[in-house]
């Protein structure tokens, strides 16, 4: 991993990013990300969500959340004025805040994946909805890292995790797995574009696809509301402030309160 500061890092990562996902292989594993997505999408309500990712928005028409916000690592990257610009591990929003948290291929890139997912857990309400979505290292994708030169650029690079290492991890902070599917099933060296196997393989959800999606909530109510352990030795920086997003005036950041719009 990279010595840079974690900002500079990810803003690095995200323009390679969105070249990676604006690319046939990226539209093409988005597709089938957006297809699994969309059956869990529709039953996705409330007033405030947040998706974090280093490619275009997956989830943002196939949902019920009223306001969707985004996540940028620098100003420069920001898509809009309501973008949440911060540490990938700090978010400055209140506890318990949002119903539906996306993080979309970002536990391989972040430099604290253990306090990213602290926070999503912390920020998640308690009838809320955690959604992670991950490359999986048991797939045609994951046997490719193993080639020269794959895990020096995207989709490569990082610490690929299997849906079983993020269930120990979730269990820190009290959320459960609801439901695991895989996706983007395809030969070696090939694109996850043939129909038939993306048929077959979701039909019978075998954990063969480069990618998974993990839908976790919260254990109980009670759990949600009290102060969760660390992960793994992990300090968790709690915040009292509202949601900072990018300002026009350049001289300083706004803090809001989130309102249900």
């Amino acid at each position: 991993m990279s010595n840079e500061p974690e900002p500079m890092q990810l803003a690095r990562l995200m323009r390679h990013g969105r070249k990676f996902w604006a690319s046939d292989a990226g539209q093409a594993m988005r597709r089938a990300e957006r297809a699994c997505l969309g059956p869990l999408g529709e039953r996705w309500f409330g007033a405030h969500g947040l998706e974090m990712s280093l490619g275009d928005p997956l989830v943002a028409d196939m949902c019920h959340i009223r306001h969707l916000m985004r996540w940028a690592p620098t100003r420069e990257l920001a898509e809009s004025s309501s973008t949440l610009v911060c540490p990938s591990e700090s978010l400055p929003l209140p506890a318990g805040v949002l119903d539906l948290v996306v993080l979309h291929h970002m536990l391989e890139v972040v430099q604290n994946p253990h306090q990213l997912l602290q926070e999503a857990a912390r920020v998640t309400a308690a009838q809320g909805r955690l959604i992670i979505v991950g490359w999986s290292p048991v797939s045609a994708a994951g046997m490719m890292r193993l080639g020269p030169g794959h895990r020096q650029r995207l989709p490569g690079q990082g610490h690929w995790r299997t849906a079983g290492r993020l269930k120990d991890w979730l269990e820190f902070v009290e959320f459960e797995i609801e439901r695991l599917d895989y996706c983007g099933f395809h030969l070696p060296g090939m694109a996850p574009r043939n129909a038939l196997l993306e048929t077959l393989g979701r039909r019978h959800n075998l954990p063969l696809g480069d990618g998974y999606i993990i839908q976790a909530r919260c254990r109980s109510q009670l759990a949600c509301h009290q102060t969760k352990r660390p992960l793994f030795g992990t300090p968790l920086g709690t915040s009292s402030l509202g949601a900072t997003r990018l300002d026009p005036n350049p001289k300083a950041h706004a803090k809001h309160k989130v309102t249900t719009r």
